[in-house]
């Protein structure tokens, strides 16, 4: 978006002090002519001033979006993000157009000053498209050129004389695709908005600039030509130098959220099934139980241990136990419902919380139990048998995760002892932790007490 599109080069006639009528220079043709008239001369007052600083606030402007483009390409690359590539694409195309306008506009000739419009089009398209890809989106083509496509038309179709018209497209383009760019933001919003909303908040900001004086030059102040070309445009250039520098602001505010939530992710998930480890699916369990105590409704725990996981590893090796776990984690996920819990908490041991009764819960065991044994593996020396041994224990509102883990714990011992590939419902919660503990530690170390899980 060049300043020529919000400001254009001539407004039209207006009256002089004199009363004489002619047209409204531009701020490069008038500094172009100071110049050639004063070369020696340094002095520059009214109008001559503003030109003067609102030319050198867009240098600047183009030079901080230069340097800023480059830093997100070359950040693109070593992380191997698209979207920061999008972005700093964005960026130089921007300041390319913004710089060119501005060192030669005066002697740039019609198709040349139109390209460099649409290519300013472009940049905008591609911030938009740019939100879109960090949100793993597909780039909207038709919508990336759509806006250099209007603005052609528009500088082809209309009268030369409706200057003003012609602004308010190119502002209303600008403005339309900041529009899509917050909206882009706000529907990937997460829950905690107020750590986003200078993504929203920005760009919007910038399309309000940017409308805001020709809606005022056009609606208020009809008859003044100069209203819209006066303090807006050092407004304008001065907002562009903070956009620039606040729109990356936002994108490595986003970059950074992403990542610290991908390492988060990374430490609660099991890589090999992409369940929860049990870090996560503790403190997920945690939450889950809080907000049914709150509602005063029970909760119920599971544990599943693979039979003769260990001969299976020893048998058919590592790669066929790591997709047994893998096919096992499917069977879990797809027989619970959304609103469950479950995870992988150790070798072949699984776990799931389900706020239900223990009798639902032990029906839900079931079925998953049913599932593993048809799932039907065979590897090159033969059929696999796909059994699993169940432990469900349930509890009141508010009951402790691992006071539910521990009964759940006794029952899968008691499905073990009873011929595996069963479930078993835990008759009691344990009136104490640590003796419980303290029986578990007794059972695994004496292996004739507990049968083999391997």
């Amino acid at each position: 978006m060049q300043i020529d599109d919000v400001f254009p080069e001539k407004l039209g006639p207006r009256e002089n002090l004199n009363g004489t009528r002619g047209n409204l220079a531009s701020p490069l043709e008038g500094r172009a002519n100071r110049l050639g008239r004063s070369r020696n001369c340094y002095v520059f007052k009214g109008a001559d001033m503003m030109s003067l600083d609102s030319i050198t606030l867009y240098l600047v402007a183009t030079m901080v979006a230069a340097l800023l483009g480059a830093m997100m390409v070359f950040f693109g690359r070593q992380e191997n993000s698209p979207a920061l590539k999008w972005w700093g694409t964005a960026y130089l195309l921007g300041a390319a157009s913004v710089a060119l306008w501005t060192a030669a506009g005066d002697r740039l000739g019609p198709h040349l000053y139109l390209a460099l419009n649409a290519v300013g089009f472009v940049a905008c398209g591609m911030v938009w498209n740019a939100a879109r890809v960090f949100h793993g989106r597909k780039p909207n083509w038709p919508g990336l050129v759509l806006g250099a496509l209007a603005w052609a038309a528009a500088v082809t179709l209309l009268d030369p004389a409706a200057s003003m018209l012609r602004m308010i497209i190119g502002a209303g383009i600008v403005s339309v695709y900041a529009a899509l760019t917050a909206s882009e933001l706000w529907v990937e919003r997460r829950k905690s908005l107020q750590r986003r909303w200078p993504a929203f908040v920005v760009p919007v900001m910038h399309g309000c600039v940017l409308m805001l004086p020709i809606l005022l030059g056009s609606f208020l102040r009809p008859h003044d030509a100069g209203f819209s070309s006066s303090i807006w445009v050092t407004v304008f250039a001065v907002e562009l130098v903070l956009y620039a520098v606040g729109t990356v602001f936002v994108i490595f505010m986003l970059v950074s959220e992403r990542a610290v939530t991908a390492h988060r992710t990374a430490a609660s998930t099991d890589p090999l099934t992409g369940m929860l480890n049990r870090r996560g699916f503790s403190e997920a369990c945690g939450r889950v139980i809080e907000r049914e105590a709150k509602a005063g409704r029970p909760v119920t725990v599971m544990i599943f241990d693979i039979d003769h996981f260990k001969s299976i590893n020893d048998r058919f090796g590592h790669p066929a136990g790591d997709e047994m776990l893998k096919l096992f984690s499917t069977v879990v996920v797809s027989n619970l419902r959304i609103t469950d819990m479950s995870g992988r908490i150790g070798g072949e041991e699984f776990a799931a919380l389900l706020p239900c009764s223990l009798e639902e819960g032990v029906l839900v065991a079931e079925r998953v139990r049913e599932a593993f044994e048809t799932s039907g593996v065979v590897v090159d020396e033969g059929p696999v048998d796909t059994t699993v041994s169940i432990g469900v224990a349930g509890g009141p509102a508010g009951t402790e995760l691992e006071v539910l883990l521990a009964s759940a714990d006794t029952a899968l011992y008691q499905a073990k002892r009873g011929g595996r590939n069963r479930v078993e419902a835990a008759e009691e919660l344990p009136l104490s932790l640590e003796n419980w503990r303290r029986q578990s530690a007794a059972r695994i170390g004496a292996p004739q007490a507990r049968p083999a899980t391997a």
